[in-house]
């Protein structure tokens, strides 16, 4: 089994597995459907194209910033026959940052991969008006490791502000390591923490349709930020790697009067 990675950050983002109407809300947290459906548009399959198999996928997220929910008062016109639509609440989370895994066979998880990185649709965050602002791919989002350890040795993600935030509001001395939330898809064999009803079975929009999926939750430590230089060490004049010990220069005074040597001297 194989797990790929993505990293999903951007100044808005919405995640929604109960919107209905006027009421458009987002979950904290990005959803299967909204996943799913961003790897779908990548590989350019048509809306109402089978799912089975993207949703057959083993999915999880880690939460590396939560950012902050916000909602826009929306309004729409028809500019032809300026009937209005109507008037809708739409929430969003903004400057959040995840990490989102699915875990499945070698060959169908590297051509998602393939695709990822040139995509035939444009990808975004749950909405189109929602971008990302970072790649999706990083360092290390192919990986043959469970979907569960990939997501808690993969870098932190989060902006070098909230860092330095996290740090600063860290009441130990020396801080602990950030706690991230996990939330991953729950085996059939237990008991989940929670239901969402956010696995596709069909995007076509004559008819939408999707199934429940039992979440467990967890939590692990952000793992330490790296460090090129952590390898080295310092070396001193006698280490027998860093070769002989050179002399010290000679100081020479400032009124001292060079004389060039007497190339004729016998």
């Amino acid at each position: 089994m194989t797990t790929l990675l993505l990293r999903l950050a951007g100044p808005l983002q919405a995640w929604g597995s109960t919107s209905r109407f006027v009421q458009r809300t987002t979950e904290n947290a990005p959803t299967k459907s909204g996943v799913l459906g961003l790897l779908a548009a990548c590989e350019g399959r048509p809306r109402n194209a089978d799912l089975s198999d993207l949703a057959a996928l083993r999915f999880g997220v880690r939460i590396d910033q939560p950012g902050s929910r916000i909602k826009d008062f929306h309004k729409a016109e028809n500019p032809n026959t300026g009937r209005v639509m109507p008037l809708s609440d739409r929430y969003y989370l903004t400057d959040a940052v995840f990490i989102a895994g699915v875990e499945g066979e070698d060959e169908f998880i590297k051509h998602l991969h393939t695709a990822v990185t040139a995509p035939r649709f444009l990808p975004y965050l749950g909405r189109r008006s929602c971008p990302p602002s970072r790649p999706l791919l990083f360092d290390g989002s192919l990986t043959d490791q469970p979907l569960e350890t990939a997501l808690q040795k993969a870098p932190w993600q989060a902006s070098r502000w909230y860092a330095r935030q996290s740090a600063r509001t860290a009441t130990d001395n020396p801080p602990e390591p950030q706690k991230l939330d996990l939330l991953l898809d729950c085996p059939p064999d237990q008991t989940p923490d929670f239901s969402l009803r956010d696995t596709p079975l069909t995007f076509d929009p004559r008819h939408r349709q999707y199934a429940i999926r039992g979440i467990r939750t967890g939590h692990t430590q952000a793992p330490p930020p790296h460090d090129p230089t952590a390898h080295l060490r310092p070396t001193s004049p006698t280490d027998p790697q860093s070769g002989p010990p050179q002399p010290a220069p000679r100081a020479i005074s400032a009124d001292a009067t060079l004389t060039p040597p007497n190339r004729n001297a016998s």
